[in-house]
């Protein structure tokens, strides 16, 4: 704007060039209005606020005589964005993150903004050399339309990860330690080599964890940088620490201001010991044991606080756990937020507060970890605002629902059951109430199965969890047996939690069964046993489970007692019982690597006829597979022999070649498994297990036994392997969660087995669902 002569008022203002915009819309945003005087600051504050609004590209302003003349040049409209060149970001996650949108105004300013906000979109997925080209196409009317052209460059990964400060530990071991890594060729389906500067920061409180976890208390990450190549191809990232003194553990004392809980009765708790080095996340997870066991015991407010004092000298941290009564607040009220389909009362009973009780920061984390493992919610926030007074406090849970159906097509391969396919339909959370339905069909080469089943987790509304199962199996063991079996039956189930480690489960099932395609030389054992038969059975399970993660276990025991009673009806009659166990021992400390984990697992299992049943060979156990590696499914216990043919009493009775696994009465097990990451394939996500299997199977339970010689002619059978002696294998399996399905394989080496055993040196599982 030229300079308008000042002086005299404004009569009228005469706005020119609005083709979209009223007049009085244009003469809302200028500061000076008709009766006002010319006065130059004035008239630049209307252009500006006239620019401001985005809606024009060009304003003038004119004086003549005493009108003032606005002449406006509108924006143009955008028709429509178009992004080319995408292959990485898709168009909907690119049209999400810009403020451009069609039939608004255009603005060269926005479209710059945008350009900056596409190029952070590909900055996130580790592009930084990407280029966008914004592309402004006229169109009649005054209209444009935007093309965003993008170059979308190669990746720009981490080509070297160094580390400066450091003394205690090697560039090699610190790399372990961080999430990020080196490009390498073996890490096409990771991401952990793109740069990301959200990802450093995370590193570097990895690398404090660890350095506090070995000793070092004063360490500190002075730096963390990553720098761009002059090609913008690759990145160099440094990492710069000050290591401090190393401190063992000095004394390890306990003050306790707790009524009623004296310092001397809580040192059984404690589980760090003098001349350790100092480890700050034992001392943190002992603190917290030790304030949820004094929670338990009835102390609802108690607070373990870990206190530390440096002695550089010496070199040693002394600590002392104070134990104190932490402020009493009760919960006032629950606020459920987030849920369209879930019902409150199904979020409500798996909360572990309710409104009117204590409220302490463990019960937030362990509300969090309940409705997650609910599996209904993609996201769990557990947040908490004053209440109506000092002592009360309202608690929200914020959730975003996911869907909970699923159809699943499936195939693969198992050494058990050959090549299959599967198909699925589940509803996890059916109505919103909680309730779990599916169907389900597997087709395999030596077996078919159909499952219905229903689960409700809350029966009758208690901590009760009901369900029924209707199912049809069909195996065909002649890989490794000499008949099939089909089995048909409905089965009802009840379980019950007592606290958050004790359950028990009950169980009732009918099932109809057959033994039929036997093949005409098997055993007497065998051909005996052909034919119909119904198993009436009720059955308990009870479980005491410390586990981390029940999928997979980090940490933590499981202990089961189940047993069996058959002869509730049908013409079965035993009683069948089983313990098993399962140990897990962390080795972070020792490798620092969550990777590597020790499994620990025995079990055992007892067979009692009673009532005269029919004893079938079907209900024994079974020593081999997945219970020994090494072994043939069912190859390591008791087994019939191939009869040639011969004639007695004037009958001559075909040759019986076939040897058939029978089973045993008693079966104890044991393994000890290592867990650890592979080398150079933990990012592809395979890992590895060592193992060392061993177990015992005997004790001959059929209906008869026609092992004396020439007593049971014709029917003269005889057994071998009858022995409780143990078996053993060894051997190193490995586990990768591909693009393609989970594979499972183990090479298993028998080291002690019998004469007649039948061995498996290679066991491979493969499966898929999409």
């Amino acid at each position: 704007m030229a300079h308008t002569p000042t002086g005299g008022v404004i009569e009228s203002i005469d706005i020119s060039g609005n083709d979209r915009i009223e007049t009085n819309t244009v003469l809302s945003y200028m500061v000076v209005q008709p009766g006002d005087p010319f006065n130059q600051d004035q008239l630049d504050r209307s252009l500006k606020t006239l620019y401001a609004t985005g809606l024009f590209r060009d304003v003038t302003l004119h004086r003549a005589g005493n009108v003032l003349q606005v002449h406006l040049v509108e924006n143009p409209i955008v028709n429509r964005i178009v992004f080319e060149g995408n292959h990485a970001a898709k168009d909907e996650d690119l049209r999400k993150v810009i403020a451009l949108r069609p039939r608004a105004v255009f603005s060269t300013q926005t479209t710059a903004a945008d350009r900056q906000k596409i190029l952070g979109v590909y900055a996130e997925k580790a592009r930084y050399a990407a280029t966008v080209t914004p592309q402004i196409i006229r169109l009649s009317h005054n209209r444009v339309d935007v093309v965003f052209q993008i170059n979308e460059a190669t990746q720009t990964l981490i080509k070297k990860i160094s580390f400066v400060g450091n003394r205690a530990f090697s560039e090699a071991r610190l790399a372990q330690v961080v999430s990020s890594k080196e490009t390498a060729w073996y890490r096409f389906f990771a991401s952990s080599d793109e740069y990301n500067p959200e990802r450093l920061r995370y590193d570097g409180e990895l690398l404090r964890r660890f350095y506090l976890r070995n000793g070092f208390v004063d360490f500190q990450v002075k730096n963390a940088t990553g720098e761009l190549s002059p090609d913008r191809k690759s990145f160099y990232v440094t990492f710069t620490v000050d290591e401090g003194l190393r401190y063992r553990l000095g004394r390890v004392n306990i003050r306790s201001s707790l009524k009623h809980v004296p310092a001397a009765s809580l040192r059984k708790y404690i589980e760090l010991f003098a001349n350790q080095w100092y480890d700050g996340s034992a001392v943190q997870h002992n603190a917290t044991d030790m304030e949820e066991i004094l929670q338990g015991q009835g102390h609802p407010f108690a607070m373990v606080r870990p206190e530390i004092a440096r002695n550089p000298e010496k070199r040693t941290v002394d600590l002392l756990f104070d134990v104190s009564e932490g402020p009493r607040v009760y919960v006032e009220r629950i606020d459920i937020n987030g849920n369209t389909i879930t019902e409150d009362k199904v979020i409500r009973r798996n909360l572990p507060m309710a409104e009117g009780d204590p409220y302490t920061p463990s019960e937030r984390k362990y509300a969090k970890a309940m409705l997650q493992d609910l599996g209904y919610f993609s996201s769990v926030s557990i947040d908490q605002s004053p209440g109506s007074a000092p002592d009360k406090i309202n608690v929200a849970a914020n959730l975003v629902e996911k869907p909970t159906g699923e159809f699943s097509l499936g195939g693969g391969y198992s050494t058990d059951v050959g090549i299959l396919g599967n198909i699925g339909l589940k509803q996890h959370n059916l109505l919103g109430s909680g309730v779990d339905a599916g169907i389900s069909g597997t087709m395999a080469y030596y077996q078919r199965q159909a499952d219905i089943s229903v689960s409700d987790p809350y029966f009758l509304n208690r901590n009760m969890v009901a369900g029924v199962d209707i199912f049809a199996i069909q195996n065909n063991y002649q890989t490794y047996q000499n008949y099939s079996e089909g089995r048909y039956g409905i089965s009802f189930r009840m379980g019950y939690s007592y606290n958050n480690h004790l359950s028990q489960s009950f169980s009732y099932s009918l099932t109809d069964r057959d033994i039929d395609n036997a093949y005409s030389d098997a055993s007497w054992y065998v051909l005996k046993q052909t034919g119909w038969s119904l198993l009436s059975q009720l059955s308990t399970t009870l479980t005491y489970d410390t586990r981390d993660n029940r999928m997979n276990p980090h940490s933590g025991y499981v202990v089961r007692l189940a047993g069996d009673f058959a002869g509730i009806g049908g013409n079965e009659r035993y009683l069948r019982g089983k313990l098993d166990a399962a140990y897990y021992i962390p080795l972070d400390d020792l490798m620092g690597n969550h990777d590597w984990t020790v499994a620990l697992t025995a079990g055992a299992g007892d067979i009692v006829n009673w009532g005269g049943g029919r004893s079938d060979i079907i209900d024994n156990f079974y020593l081999g597979g997945s219970t020994l590696r090494g072994f043939m499914d069912g190859g390591a216990g008791p087994r019939t022999m191939g009869i040639p043919a011969y004639t007695w009493q004037g009958v001559t009775y075909p040759m019986h070649s076939q040897e058939d696994f029978l089973g045993g009465r008693f079966m104890y097990t044991g393994s000890a498994t290592v867990n650890f990451p592979m080398p150079l394939a933990a990012d592809m996500g395979i890992k590895g297990r060592y193992f060392v299997d061993m177990g015992g199977l005997d004790g001959l339970r059929i209906p008869r036994r026609y092992t004396a010689y020439p007593q049971d002619m014709p029917y003269y059978t005889p057994v071998y392997s009858d022995t409780i002696k143990p078996r053993v294998s060894t051997g190193v399996g490995f586990s990768w969660k591909s693009p393609f399905g989970l594979i499972n394989i183990d090479l298993g080496i028998p080291v002690l087995k019998e004469k007649h055993d039948r061995t498996q040196l290679f066991r491979f599982g493969f499966g898929q669902q999409f």
